[in-house]
């Protein structure tokens, strides 16, 4: 187990560093020059070349990956060209929105999917099998940008039940997780179905079946717990994808999270805090991965990392 967490470890160093070195020449072949933009409109020549140098934005560009790349290690990711402050402290002071939004949507999507997707197994060829999968298709279906901007319309303006936007009570929360976790909901109710149909006919169900056990307790320890590994590793796929995904969905509702920012640091051209919103995201998109793969050792003995 310990070589394989060493060898997984030393691939995630390699992944981003990947993942910075492309995102750096990236965001630098983007039109724009952040210094005009950042600078009044009369700042003259001199005032740009001084800004170039105080940034070291007049370096060659592969001096500047350098010097990103040693500072970074430190974790020092550079300061935010408009908010003129460590871009990493930038970044962490939103990070609590994101997360809270991320592990609501999360919430909402398990609970509701789980239990459409064992009731679509169980009733099989039912109006509530067939409703169950109509609502993951329509889930998948729909884009988040255009289900975010319907709900506003429904719940927000027209019949005024929840806020529009920002982020604050309870209340702030109900559109935005709906909108993030829609997609995963989906997928979840759909893998559910089909995993239970498939072990559902299996001999150790349908022994327990004949042992008379309780329909629940032949559900939840001999059929669900089977699936739980595809399961596990979807929605460990799917938590990192909805942290970063969360661009569209924090920009339709104005919540201060990461993706929001990280989606302001791109239209200003801010390098450093575009930079260090990606390595963040990509972080724990990595390490989620690593985190799903030991949790299969624990829900399957039968696996073994030698």
């Amino acid at each position: 187990m310990g070589s394989y967490i060493r060898r997984r470890l030393l691939q995630s160093v390699i992944v981003i560093w990947g993942i910075s070195l492309i995102v750096f020449f990236l965001v630098r072949l983007a039109p724009g020059d952040p210094v005009t933009m950042l600078l009044a409109e009369t700042a003259g020549p001199e005032q740009i070349a001084e800004a170039r140098a105080k940034w070291g934005l007049d370096k060659p560009i592969y001096v500047q990956y350098w010097v990103f790349l040693t500072k970074a290690i430190t974790g020092d990711l550079g300061n935010s060209l408009f908010f003129q402050q460590p871009a990493l402290k930038v970044l962490m002071e939103r990070m609590p929105a994101t997360l809270q939004l991320s592990a609501v949507a999360l919430l909402f999507s398990l609970s509701v999917a789980i239990p459409i997707g064992i009731l679509s197994a169980l009733k099989r060829d039912t109006i509530w099998d067939y409703l169950g999968t109509g609502l993951a298709m329509l889930g998948q279906a729909i884009p988040p940008y255009w289900l975010g901007i319907m709900l506003i319309l429904l719940f927000s303006v027209n019949l005024g039940w929840l806020p529009t936007s920002g982020r604050g009570t309870v209340s702030h929360l109900v559109l935005p997780a709906i909108t993030l976790g829609s997609v995963l909901m989906a997928l979840v109710t759909r893998l559910v179905r089909s995993g239970m149909l498939d072990v559902m006919g299996d001999d150790y169900v349908r022994t327990a079946r004949a042992k008379g056990l309780p329909e629940r307790t032949v559900i939840v320890r001999h059929t669900l717990r089977n699936i739980l590994i595809p399961l596990v590793t979807v929605i460990g796929l799917q938590l990192g994808a909805l942290f970063g995904g969360a661009v569209i969905t924090e920009s339709i509702f104005a919540w201060p999270g990461v993706g929001r920012l990280a989606l302001q640091a791109i239209n200003a051209r801010d390098y450093p805090l575009v930079q260090a919103s990606v390595l963040v995201i990509s972080v724990v998109y990595v390490f989620l991965n690593l985190a799903v793969d030991l949790l299969y050792v624990y829900l399957d003995p039968r696996i073994r990392y030698e």
